[in-house]
């Protein structure tokens, strides 16, 4: 028993002795990645910032120097962390170049051209831009022609094959469970009900993808031909070859890229295009982003602000997305922040930065209200990001001001509502009986067990056109045009921010910085400091959402599925969406 009880109680003492040792040595790690974090950042002479063109391009970049510790997927890169990487490199004396490594790279047609300026701007300086890719895809390659020197490994690729758009069709399999959609809708380009009740595109769908499509891939085939030295028709038809199967010699016979070398060959090329053909340093793009920003000094205290509104449109946050890390606009969150950015009297203007498909109608309606309550008080500018359409143009159209990218998606003014029915699921397939005993005729709305009447359908109907007409009344008085114009252009066709900008959608295109210039115009200030909102969530806090289960269940999704992971998350949550519904098409697969 003795020998017993020592045994134990030696294997008790070891256990918690190693506890304290693990404490100890987590929390000095911990301790010391949050110093090497917050340590002001020192870019050494002769430096070349590197950007690896890999993984999804979201608009902010998160706060989480824990993330590699912790084995969080690193794919995922700030839009705004880039553009400010580029802008400091471009005024930093010890950043001699940037080197661009391509790779599979995921945006928004908005987003790549956004960064692609920023490169052309740095090419200003007189800097030089290397690129390298085993791999290009064609997101990549857009941005590496803004190369001074773009290589290729001699067995590498480019995959340059055009835009291509996917929706995908479940009526037959809704067909098969029993279910069918009540659809209810106005807008004859209104498509995002389509994959619930037609087998195939419809004719007028076909008709504006086809347009924007178009528009979009003009703008990257111009843009890339100009940087390449091409005329834009003789890309075109190289665009018409299977690119991703040619060999690399032939590749730069085209002129698509400049050198055929191997990856250890690189740094002799970067070392040439330095001014003595020294050795140069490296510096991540992420310690070039922290540099302390150029804005000059601000006695006045005047403050611009730049509050990013990303992700889907919802009312509340659905309980099963807590610990997601998909971006969504919050109305009640939302809401409350643009009340406090109103009432801040430091602040001169607010810049509304949408990046959004839409969403829920009621939701859009009440941060519209909250638009027109800042609007009332001092300027307010929108910067449309990738998308900013149907609810992300409904939130956006009361704004003094409105600026877009050229191939931003906006537009699609047009609302929806869809209601699930499931009779012959639940008799036929399940045998199932609901049985509803009720006292007025519209006591059980609602109810998936059974069709709508012929008086919830009309009622419903009057409802969607109520929402409508005050939709197209919205943007009718936020553009300062009449109703019947908005409702000709309206009809939920979406549009490119070029197209947009003719027909009255959209005051001027441009980037964020652009839209910032205006609202300082507008606010009369010169000297002012930008802030942006909502605050990022702090270390601390991004460590605890990560560590959640759900979080580490959504990463490994998203890995899994790549591409076809939006459509998933939106099956998922579709019971958490609001029945009636501004948004764009939840199926769309953008192949860029």
């Amino acid at each position: 028993m003795k020998q017993f009880l020592k045994y134990t109680l030696a294997t008790i003492t070891g256990i918690i002795v190693l506890g304290l040792l693990y404490a100890i040595f987590a929390t000095i790690t911990f301790v010391g990645l949050l110093s090497m974090d917050s340590a002001p950042k020192q870019i050494a002479d002769n430096s070349v910032m590197v950007i690896q063109l890999n993984g999804t391009i979201n608009e902010r970049a998160a706060e989480n120097p824990l993330a590699n510790f912790l084995g969080q997927d690193m794919s995922e890169m700030g839009l705004d962390e880039i553009l400010a990487s580029i802008k400091n490199a471009k005024s930093n004396e010890n950043i001699k170049g940037i080197y661009l490594e391509a790779g599979a790279l995921s945006s928004t047609p908005a987003g790549y051209e956004e960064i692609r300026n920023a490169l052309l701007d740095f090419k200003k300086s007189g800097k030089f831009i290397v690129a390298y890719g085993d791999n290009y895809s064609q997101g990549a390659y857009y941005l590496c022609s803004t190369a001074d020197s773009l290589v290729i490994n001699p067995e590498g690729t480019i995959d340059w094959h055009g835009m291509s758009m996917q929706t995908i069709y479940y009526k037959k399999l809704l067909e098969k469970v029993g279910v069918k959609m009540q659809i209810f809708k106005v807008g004859t380009y209104k498509s995002a009900v389509e994959p619930y009740i037609l087998d195939d595109m419809s004719d007028a769908n076909r008709e504006q993808i086809e347009t924007f499509s178009s528009e979009i891939w003009n703008v990257f085939n111009n843009d890339v031909a100009k940087s390449r030295k091409l005329q834009p028709a003789a890309l075109d038809s190289i665009t018409n070859m299977p690119l991703v199967f040619t060999s690399t010699k032939e590749y730069k016979k085209m002129k698509l890229v400049d050198k055929i070398a191997y990856s250890d060959e690189v740094p002799g090329i970067i070392s040439n295009m330095m001014k003595d053909k020294a050795d140069y340093n490296t510096a991540t793009y992420t310690d070039v982003a922290s540099l302390e920003s150029a804005q000059p000094k601000n006695p006045s205290g005047d403050i611009i602000a730049v509050y990013y509104a990303e992700g889907e449109i919802v009312q509340e946050e659905a309980t099963t997305n807590l610990y997601s890390n998909e971006a969504s606009i919050v109305g009640t969150k939302v809401i409350r922040e643009l009340k406090e950015l109103a009432d801040n009297d430091d602040i001169k203007a607010v810049v509304l930065r949408v990046n959004s498909p839409g969403g829920s109608a009621y939701a859009s309606e009440q941060i519209w209200h909250q638009v027109m309550n800042i609007k009332a008080k001092k300027p307010i500018i929108v910067s449309m990001g990738g998308y900013a359409a149907s609810g992300g143009y409904y939130i956006s159209c009361a704004a003094n001001w409105i600026v877009a990218e050229p191939t931003t998606l906006t537009g699609s003014i047009g609302i929806f509502g869809m209601f699930p029915e499931a009779s012959e699921l639940i008799n036929d397939k399940l045998a199932l009986n609901f049985v509803t005993v009720k006292t007025h005729e519209f006591a059980d709305f609602g109810d998936y067990s059974r069709p709508v009447t012929d008086n919830e359908s009309a009622a419903l109907q009057a409802y969607i056109n109520k929402g409508y007409d005050l939709f197209t009344r919205r943007c009718a008085e936020g553009r300062g045009l009449s109703q019947d114009s908005i409702k000709v252009i309206g009809e939920g066709r979406v549009w490119t921010g070029e197209h947009a900008k003719k027909i009255g959608l959209v005051d001027q295109l441009g980037n964020l910085d652009d839209a910032i210039a205006v609202a300082k115009k507008k606010a009369k200030v010169k000297e002012c400091t930008i802030k942006t909102y909502p605050e990022k969530a702090s270390i601390f806090e991004n460590l605890l959402q990560e560590v959640k289960p759900t979080s580490y269940a959504d990463e490994q999704l998203k890995a899994n599925l790549g591409e076809f992971y939006p459509m998933v998350k939106s099956i998922q949550n579709i019971n958490n969406k609001d029945n009636i519904q501004a948004a764009l098409p939840y199926f769309l697969k953008f192949n860029m």
